[in-house]
Formats: structure tokens, C-alpha cells, sequence
């Protein structure tokens, strides 16, 4: 069959559209978590702001790392193709692989379980409630993508902007209009301040801006527009933590925030009383709805590069050029995915066993996506790199180093979720038996931007 009756993705999104779906992937349901366990963390208020301004300049460093990896490589397919190029096919497939049995999967699932949580506290349906609410939203949401990129990019635009709507209340409310933080009963600092926890969880609150290299084959421009987009969007979220901190700060003092378990929502009950409490809960609803959408959106596009790969599900492969999504990939992810609701649904606390499912395993791909940039510079001296990370070689030095603390963390603080997640991606590697053959070297690979890329 010739190459060319497959449908391809196509330069379809904006700056615009991809600083919104970055920054509707990260603004989700982290900020509404974890300010009270880092706070529990530190020793005082300054290192509180601290770690978080801390965890943006991380998280800046992997952005302008990544950025020079989807200029000079857009693709579909995202870490997956910089792995295939730096690495071979073999350790990209079993990132295909791990990606979509247990990172990005995983991640959906966790955000469905906390949306689940809050809608069955709006509308309460009995015990499997939230498990229930979860599994109606990966499968609506699915579908939605499954229609078409241009339906979900629009949903996704209008739930970032509630979101970050949301967020400015609370910031202005907080900053402007809420005081003096109250006195707090005196609560002891921790004797030796954890700082090295207290980045595990602003780094997990901070994760998802990676998922932009998935979006560059279906950018306008890659090659210029993807360090924009990274970059906007990290400066974005930089502000946008540390602004919502310091508001949090300023109502519950440091005190109040250790002693919280749900700090926007006991913040605003102080500012604006019950009515500005349930206002919280459902913008944390429209929090996790963002983040879903967008992890669904670009969490398919790795099961379409795998599987062109693969003699297996050939389908899976195939690009729908009426919805301009990898549809049979979506519905794949989703089938995957309400598993692991199932499987999460089964302990005690879905949330929590996702992230130790997911977490050594993400760090550990990551890892090894930091080192792939020095390795393309010497391998391939003679490509044109529309943008170069500044000050290298430090720079991914500086990222490998972080990945390689937060893989060591994440298998020190999690349970045995963080097992059966690396058995799960070992149990891939019978995989690599239907890899298939590729041709000469420097042959077009599907599912690459073209017009720039210089693929």
C-alpha cells in the first residue's frame, strides 16, 4: 500500500492553542493539594515561597531542554520519536509502551479519581460514586476527542480560562482582600526542614509541562513556535504558583496551611464564608476536567507513533483526518485507563495509588529524554537547531541531575503502586519481538511535521 493514502497530522494549533492546553495540563489539581504538605515541610515562610520559585526555575530548565528537542524533531509522537533517535527504536517502543500502560494512563486516571472525589461531594451517589464519576468522565471525555482535535481544543479553552479565572479569585482575594493572616496555635517546625520532600510535591504539582512536545507535530511552525510555547507557558505557571502561595500565605499563615487538608477551599471559607468555599470545589472540578481533556488530548498521540512501529493493532496507527486526532489511539488509552480507575477504585485511596503506579517510571523516561540532547548533538553535528538551549552543556546536565533525584525520591516515598508499575513495564518487552522493519536511514518518518522540520 503507498505511504501516501495514510492521513497525517497537520499544522492545526496556534501558540495560542498550545500555551492554553500546556498550561490546562499543569493548573490542575495540584495546587489545590499540596501547598498544605510542603508547608508541612519547611521552616518558615520565606523557604515555603522558596521551593516553590525553585521548583519553576526546574521546570524552566526542562522546558528550554525540550525545546530544543521538538524545534529540531517535531512529531507527533513527542518524547517517543526523541527517544527513537537518540536510543533506537527498542528503548522508544518500551517507552511507548510505559507511557501507555502506566505514565500517561496512570495520570488520567489519578486526575479522574480527585474529580470524582468532588463531584460526588456536589452530587453525591452513594459509595462507588466517585469511582463511577470517574470512569463517565475519562469515557465522555474521550469520546469528545475521538469527534475531533478542534471540539476538544475549544472545550479546552474555555475550562483553562474558568480555571485560571478561578486561580486570579483566589490570588486577589488573598492578596488584596484578605488581611492579616489569622493566629495560629503554635505548631513546630519540622526538626530537620524536608526540602528534598518538599520538591517531590512541587515538582508533582508543577509535572505535565512536558507534555508539550506531544503538540509539535501538530503546530504551526514548530521550529519557531516551540520554544514560545514553552517558554510563555513555563513563565505562566511560574506566576501563577508562587502568586497563589503567597495569597494562601497571607489568609492561613504557615501554621494554618500544615494544619489544613484543603487549603483553597478553607481560605475562601475565611475570605467570603461558605458560599466562596463551594465556589472552590467546583472550580476544582473545572481544574480536573482541564487537566483530563488535555491529558487525553496528548496522551493518544504516543499510541499512534508506537504503533507504526509495531506489526501489531496496525490501526492504532492510523491517523482520522475528519477529527484530525489519532482516534483509534484515544480509544485504546481510554480502554487502558478505566482499568486502572478499576484498579484504583480497589484500594483505599485511588489518588495516591496512581501516583506511586506512575511516578518511578515517569521520572526514569524523563531521565533518560534529558541525556537524549546531548546525544542528538553528537550524533547528528550537522542539523540545523532552530533553538539552543542556553548555556550548554550545564543546562541538561542540571535537568539529568534533578530526574535522577526525583527517580531516587519517588521509590523512597511511595508504596508498592511503584512495584507493580516497573513490573508492568517490564512486562513489555515481548513487544520489542513484532518491532517492525525500518527502512534506509533518513527516510521520512510518518507522523513528522513537515513543512520546517527538517526531518
Amino acid at each position: 500500500m503507498p505511504a501516501a493514502v495514510k492521513a497525517e497530522p497537520q499544522p492545526s494549533l496556534s501558540v495560542f492553542d498550545a500555551v492554553t492546553i500546556m498550561v490546562g495540563i499543569v493548573v490542575g489539581i495540584g495546587i489545590f493539594k499540596t501547598p498544605a504538605v510542603v508547608a508541612a515541610n519547611v521552616g518558615s515562610e520565606a523557604a515555603f515561597i522558596g521551593v516553590w520559585i525553585m521548583g519553576g526555575v526546574a521546570t524552566l530548565i526542562g522546558a528550554l531542554c525540550y525545546a530544543e528537542l521538538a524545534a529540531a524533531h517535531p512529531h507527533a509522537g513527542g518524547e517517543y520519536h526523541f527517544l527513537a533517535r537518540a536510543y533506537g527504536r527498542p528503548v522508544a517502543m518500551l517507552f511507548g509502551w510505559a507511557r501507555g500502560a502506566v505514565i500517561q494512563t496512570g495520570a488520567i486516571a489519578a486526575v479522574a479519581f480527585v474529580l470524582g472525589d468532588y463531584a460526588a461531594q456536589v452530587a453525591p451517589i452513594g459509595p462507588i460514586g466517585p469511582a463511577l464519576y470517574a470512569a463517565l468522565s475519562v469515557v465522555a471525555l474521550t469520546a469528545l476527542n475521538v469527534i475531533g482535535t478542534v471540539q476538544s481544543k475549544r472545550l479546552q479553552i474555555l475550562m483553562t480560562f474558568i480555571e485560571v479565572g478561578a486561580l486570579a479569585a483566589i490570588i486577589l482575594l488573598g492578596l488584596f482582600f484578605g488581611g492579616d493572616a489569622p493566629a495560629q496555635p503554635a505548631t513546630p517546625a519540622p526538626g530537620t526542614a524536608a526540602i528534598g520532600l518538599a520538591m517531590v510535591f512541587v515538582l508533582l504539582t508543577y509535572g505535565g509541562w512536558n507534555e508539550a512536545a506531544y503538540l509539535s507535530g501538530e503546530l504551526e511552525n514548530p521550529a519557531r513556535n516551540m520554544a514560545r510555547v514553552l517558554a510563555i507557558g513555563t513563565v505562566i505557571l511560574v506566576a501563577i504558583y508562587v502568586l497563589a502561595n503567597l495569597a494562601l500565605l497571607a489568609i492561613l499563615g504557615l501554621d494554618g496551611l500544615r494544619a489544613s487538608e484543603a487549603v483553597a477551599a478553607d481560605m475562601m471559607r475565611q475570605v467570603a464564608g461558605e458560599p466562596g468555599a463551594v465556589i472552590v470545589s467546583l472550580a476544582i472540578v473545572v481544574a480536573a476536567l482541564s487537566t483530563l481533556n488535555a491529558t487525553i488530548f496528548t496522551g493518544a498521540r504516543v499510541y499512534f507513533a508506537m504503533a507504526r512501529d509495531l506489526t501489531l493493532l496496525p490501526r492504532v496507527g492510523e491517523w482520522d483526518e475528519r477529527g484530525r486526532a489519532p482516534a483509534n489511539g484515544l480509544l485504546l488509552q481510554g480502554a487502558v485507563a478505566l482499568l486502572l480507575v478499576g484498579f484504583g477504585a480497589a484500594s483505599r485511596d485511588g489518588f495516591q495509588s496512581m501516583v506511586d503506579y506512575s511516578a518511578p517510571v515517569f521520572w526514569a523516561f524523563l531521565l533518560l529524554v534529558g541525556a537524549a540532547l546531548p546525544i542528538l548533538r553528537w550524533r547528528e553535528p550537522g542539523r540545523n537547531l532552530p533553538f539552543r538551549v542556553p548555556l550548554y552543556p550545564l543546562t541538561p546536565i542540571l535537568f539529568c541531575l534533578g530526574c535522577a533525584y526525583m527517580l531516587h525520591a519517588s521509590l523512597a516515598y511511595t508504596g508498592r503502586g511503584a512495584l507493580v508499575g516497573l513490573v508492568v513495564v517490564l512486562a513489555g518487552l515481548p513487544l520489542l519481538l513484532f518491532r517492525r522493519k525500518q527502512g534506509a536511514e533518513g527516510e521520512v518518518i510518518p507522523g513528522a511535521a513537515r513543512p520546517a522540520a527538517a526531518e
